[in-house]
């Protein structure tokens, strides 16, 4: 699969995840959505790829600050879509690749594509309903973290070739983010009704993703990464729309056509040698 269609995939299977947890907020909560979805997962890719830890220093502390990094964008990221509509959320975290995106573009077709994706941000804030201070905050910082891992992400698809990097980050975001799971959530964690669900959940919100995007990351360079995710606020938004019936106004659709017509740009503007030849030789 070309990148950027692995990172689309990715995209695409952690909307429709975030807008499944809403089912299990009235269970077990933001905390205990994360430490289902990140401890299933953590299974699922153990079981795939059997990391063990045998591992130099460096590629341990590459694995648990990107490990640490997923457990903090989670947490904050459910407990901004606890608080906000499913879009309005995921545009305040598509702050974290928009920054990574603007800072690291060299050329000036990147910056125009970047600022169209940051007036669709803009368009899409717009919602016309009062938002969650708390939640923005949140949000905010998913954003910062998602950016983070971007970073780190790359560093550690570099020196691991395969998923085995990504299951030993994962194991360790489960282990850190449990404690918080088991003091909000408790027993109720263990219900067959719950874990059902929270399987689907990790299977689109994590283990295809997450597998998607580390493989894309080993193809592009963190800025084209950035940009390529600017689609995630619309896909939030058409998928709040589809699935939970959440509507958009004229201008929020503008800002959805404007991000998306960035990141079209951002994957069709000419002299990006670099990327595909990486593609080729992977």
């Amino acid at each position: 699969m070309p990148a950027p269609g692995l990172v689309m995939g990715g995209v695409l299977g952690l909307q429709c995840g975030a807008a499944l947890t809403t089912r299990l907020y009235p269970v077990v909560g933001p905390a205990g959505v994360v430490s289902l979805r990140l401890c299933l997962a953590a299974v699922v890719l153990t079981a795939l790829w059997r990391p063990g830890l045998r591992w130099d220093r460096t590629t341990l502390g590459v694995a648990a600050a990107a490990g640490t990094l997923l457990a903090v964008h989670h947490l904050s990221y459910y407990e901004a879509v606890d608080r906000l509509p499913l879009g309005a959320a995921t545009t305040m975290e598509f702050l974290g690749p928009f920054a990574i995106a603007l800072f690291g573009s060299r050329r000036a077709a990147d910056l125009l594509w970047a600022c169209l994706a940051a007036a669709g941000v803009v368009l899409l804030s717009h919602s016309g309903i009062p938002l969650d201070t708390a939640g923005l905050a949140c949000a905010l910082l998913a954003g910062c973290c998602w950016g983070g891992y971007i970073l780190v992400g790359k560093r550690l698809a570099e020196r691991v070739p395969d998923g085995r990097g990504l299951a030993l980050a994962v194991t360790w975001g489960a282990l850190l983010s449990l404690p918080y799971g088991i003091a909000q959530a408790g027993s109720r964690l263990l219900e067959p009704t719950t874990l059902a669900l929270a399987a689907v959940v990790a299977i689109l919100s994590s283990v295809l993703p997450y597998t998607f995007h580390l493989e894309a990351l080993r193809r592009l360079p963190p800025r084209t990464f950035g940009v390529l995710t600017s689609l995630e606020p619309a896909v939030g938004a058409l998928i709040g729309l589809v699935l939970l019936g959440q509507h958009l106004a004229v201008p929020q659709w503008a800002g959805v056509l404007a991000v998306a017509l960035a990141s079209i740009g951002a994957t069709r503007a000419p002299g990006r040698a670099g990327p595909r030849k990486c593609a080729g030789s992977s």
